[in-house]
């Protein structure tokens, strides 16, 4: 299983911005996660930074980690793309349907935080039925 470290993602969505910045071909997985950069204007600045990639971004200071929101978003498309866990493109469907694509994706984001914690917490892999769970309840 691919598992990068925190240089890796960082250096990955950085290097997919220079490129769409410089109009270079991106990877099919690039492209994929220039759609979320561009939604999200307020983190362009930090993948333009040389220093941003070694910044730690801390809650307690109300900052919010670019790099891992952008992962979660990557990790959901993925997950929508190929219907896993079995239910969530559904899920999702009827979230964006009444609000927003990207909205449902922000909704579906706080479930997957809430199974990873969880799942780091009691040091056992993620529940998916808990996951699938935690979305249909945004949907009420």
């Amino acid at each position: 299983m691919f598992n990068p470290s925190r240089e890796q993602v960082r250096q990955f969505f950085t290097e997919a911005w220079r490129k769409h910045r410089h109009e270079e071909i991106l990877t099919p997985l690039e492209s994929m996660a220039l759609d979320w950069m561009l939604e999200h204007p307020e983190y362009q600045a930090d993948l333009e930074s040389p220093g941003a990639a070694e910044q730690d971004y801390s809650v307690e200071q109300g900052q919010t980690n670019p790099f891992l929101h952008l992962s979660m978003h990557l990790a959901i498309a993925e997950q929508l793309s190929i219907d896993q866990p079995p239910g969530i493109r559904a899920a999702y469907q009827r979230l964006a349907a009444r609000s927003d694509a990207h909205d449902a994706a922000h909704r579906i984001m706080e479930a997957l935080g809430q199974v990873v914690w969880e799942a780091q917490r009691s040091g056992t892999p993620p529940d998916s039925e808990r996951y699938l769970e935690l979305i249909r309840r945004q949907e009420g």
